[in-house]
This record gives structure tokens, C-alpha cells and sequence, in this order.
């Protein structure tokens, strides 16, 4: 495997947290979203022939422009280097987007103005930017006659989700999972569920994020409710539930980031905590479970602007990366959750050829939970509840002053 920074501390924690913590514009239609055609999603304002219109006459140019996140592709570019032999088509990727919301002030005056922004295609988390660039029509609609390969291969929990019902104009690049983390050299117990978190046995040992959206979504776990269908009743009693929790010293601190060493070092015994942080971690010591009650899903979301110079060659790249072939390159990469399971045969085969280091990172990577989670682990997974912007202001004032002590 190549030497590599990892991607989380590429991107800095405050970033991701950033990203999270501003969610939503509009509310979402879930029950929609189950059963959208391919597509066709997109709260209702995409049809079939909206589609066709868009993608009429075009043709590929050889050429993409394409803008992502530090750390999300390897050094030498090895993953774009196989996709130019593999179909011609030449990449310009730049490492331009460090933090969701500036992303969008930048782009957003072009693109309201119908202009391009030097970009084909940009990878954004899935929140309130990639809601507000929907909601705006400053996507391209995707063709997913086109997308053969996110049809045959992307995991079930990536289709339709309910922030893009359908994959209307988003499909995914990358995931990662919130959990708990925890210390088996402190915690002799099994750790399973929520509920350990708030138990006065842990006082004082315990993190808990910062982020609204995260300790909202734990706070929501604890009282039985699921956050993607949440109301404000659920969000006033889980900000009853962790206000009990604070009040009760049991929480140590509420990390922007940091919280891994903490754990890592025993300043925490049990934590909130991202799926990716503690496989970079590798340490046995320190434990990841999804918990019974659930743990958070975000995703990072490849997307065409409507102003695209090259939308039939993003369209390209989009599908390649779905290949298993592929992907598993970039999955032995970047090691946060894939949207293709089937790369894991790829990664065995990979780790099966190779030799010392390399062949030990593989093989852990080939088998970690932490990549592929198990089908119970995905199922208990929510992505964050879409929110209109009345809800936005509702939702912080609940749970914002939590960690303000308030």
C-alpha cells in the first residue's frame, strides 16, 4: 500500500464536523425516496424528460476537470492514471474543497448565473450545501442508462437515499460510520449499546461530540426514536436524555476532535466516535461498534454542475469508479466504508500477492468491519434528518446549548 496521510487529518476533524453539523433545506420525502425510479428522484422535480433534455447531443470530450477533498485520492494518482489508460479520457484533479459551506460560496454566484465553474465534477458531504445546489437546479440531472455499473454494484443502504431520493444527482464517493469507541484495557465489558454511554458507572470517562447533529442523533438513539423521521418532541426528549448526562458528570468532554487520543490514551474509556479514526488508529486496544440502537451514516457525494464543460466524460469517471476493479484501488486507499462491497474479493486477491507491510495492511483491511461493515451494522446505520431551514434554527437551539452547558 502506498504511504499515505489519512484522510480524516487531511481534511481536519472541524471540517467533516463542519459539514455535518448544517443539515438539510428541505424536508425530506422518505417514502419516496424508497421506491423512486433510478434517477427520477429528486423531491419531484426531475422527470424522465427533463433528463433526456439535458443529456441530448452531448458527447464526450475526452477531458474532466475535477475538484475534491485533500486526501481522497493516492499520491502518484494511481486510480486516475488507470482510468485514462482504461477509456483516453484525461483528469485535472485538484484538491480545492477544504470546508462544505466555503465550497459553496464559492461556486454559487456562477453557477446562479449559468456559468461554469471550472469544474466537471466536485465530491461534496451530503448536507445543507448539497440540498441548497438540488433545491437551486444548479446540478446536472444524472442518466442512469449511463450509470450501469452504480445499478449492478453500489451497496443497497447507498441507493435512494433521502437527502437524493432515486441517485437523481448525487451518487457516492466515500462513507463513514458514528459509533462508539472504546478501550478494552478500561472497559471490561462488552460494549453494544447507547445506553453505556449514559451509565453513572462511567463518570467522568465518557466522550460525546460537539457537533449538534451527532450528539442529536445519539440523543435520539438513547430515547428509541429514529432521527431520519424525527419531530421536535423527539429532539426535546433526547436533549432531556443528554442534559441528564451532563448534569450527571458523566461526560468528560464534547470533542470537535481529540477524542481519539483521548481514548486511545484512557483520558476516555468509551466515545462517540468516527468509523475511520479508529481503523487509522490500529490499535487493539481500542474497539469500534455500531451500536444496537444505531449509529450515523455521512456520505461525500460525487456530482456533475449543470454548467459542466464535460458532463459526458464525468459521467464516465463516475460509473468506472463503480467497477469493483476499481474502486478497490481507491478503497485500499482511502480505508473509510465503500460503496461498493464487492471491492472485498479485489482487496483478498491484492493482499494474497503481496508481501510483508503491504500484504498485513491488506489483509486487515480486506476483513476490518470498520470498511465493510456487516449487513446488521449497515442496517442499523441513519443518515441525519433533513431539515427545512424553520427546523435548522429549532433543532440547534435544542441541542446547542447542551454543550454550552446550558
Amino acid at each position: 500500500m502506498i504511504p499515505r496521510t489519512d484522510p480524516a487529518l487531511a481534511r481536519g476533524m472541524t471540517t467533516r464536523r463542519d459539514a455535518l453539523r448544517l443539515f438539510g433545506a428541505a424536508a425530506a420525502v422518505l417514502a419516496a425516496g424508497a421506491c423512486s425510479i433510478p434517477g427520477q428522484g429528486g423531491r419531484g422535480k426531475i422527470t424522465q424528460a427533463q433528463i433526456d433534455a439535458f443529456w441530448k447531443g452531448k458527447a464526450g470530450k475526452g477531458s474532466i476537470n475535477w475538484a475534491n477533498w485533500p486526501g481522497y485520492m493516492q499520491d502518484d494518482r494511481q486510480t486516475i492514471k488507470e482510468f485514462t489508460r482504461d477509456t483516453g479520457v484525461q483528469v485535472t484533479y485538484k484538491e480545492v474543497i477544504q470546508e462544505a459551506s466555503d465550497w459553496f460560496g464559492k461556486v454559487q454566484a456562477p453557477l446562479a448565473a449559468g456559468q461554469s465553474i471550472g469544474f466537471d465534477l466536485m465530491v461534496v458531504t451530503n448536507g445543507i450545501q448539497t440540498t441548497k445546489m438540488i433545491e437551486l437546479g444548479y446540478l446536472a440531472p444524472l442518466d442512469h442508462g449511463r450509470l450501469k455499473n452504480f445499478q449492478k454494484w453500489a451497496g443497497p443502504k447507498f441507493r435512494s437515499p433521502a437527502y437524493d431520493p432515486g441517485n437523481a444527482f448525487t451518487i457516492p464517493y466515500v462513507s463513514g460510520a458514528t459509533g462508539i469507541a472504546y478501550n478494552t484495557k478500561y472497559v471490561k465489558e462488552e460494549i453494544t449499546s447507547i445506553a453505556q454511554l449514559f451509565d453513572p458507572k462511567y463518570k467522568g470517562k465518557v466522550g460525546m461530540m460537539s457537533d449538534s447533529q451527532e450528539l442529536g442523533n445519539f440523543g435520539m438513539f438513547a430515547v428509541g426514536a429514529d432521527p431520519e423521521k424525527s419531530t421536535p418532541k423527539d429532539w426535546e426528549n433526547a436533549a432531556r436524555k443528554l442534559r441528564e448526562q451532563r448534569d450527571r458528570g458523566i461526560v468528560r468532554k464534547y470533542y470537535d476532535q481529540g477524542y481519539i487520543d483521548a481514548v486511545a490514551k484512557g483520558d476516555t474509556w468509551l466515545t462517540m466516535a468516527w468509523s475511520g479514526d479508529v481503523y487509522s488508529l490500529a490499535n487493539d486496544d481500542v474497539k469500534f461498534v455500531v451500536p444496537r440502537e444505531g449509529g450515523s451514516l455521512w456520505t461525500d457525494l460525487m456530482m456533475i454542475p449543470k454548467t459542466a464543460a464535460n458532463p459526458v466524460d464525468a459521467l464516465t469517471l463516475m460509473d468506472w469508479l463503480y467497477d469493483p476493479r476499481h474502486n478497490a484501488t481507491l478503497t485500499e486507499f482511502i480505508n473509510y466504508i465503500t460503496p461498493v462491497p464487492a471491492t472485498r474479493q479485489y482487496v483478498t486477491a491484492d493482499a494474497q500477492k503481496a508481501s510483508g507491510d503491504d500484504k498485513a495492511d491488506l489483509e486487515r483491511l480486506a476483513v476490518s468491519p470498520l470498511v465493510y461493515p456487516s449487513d446488521a451494522d449497515m442496517a442499523r446505520l441513519r443518515t441525519y434528518r433533513v431539515l427545512s431551514q424553520a427546523e435548522e434554527t429549532q433543532y440547534q437551539k435544542i441541542f446547542t446549548p447542551i454543550v454550552q452547558g446550558s
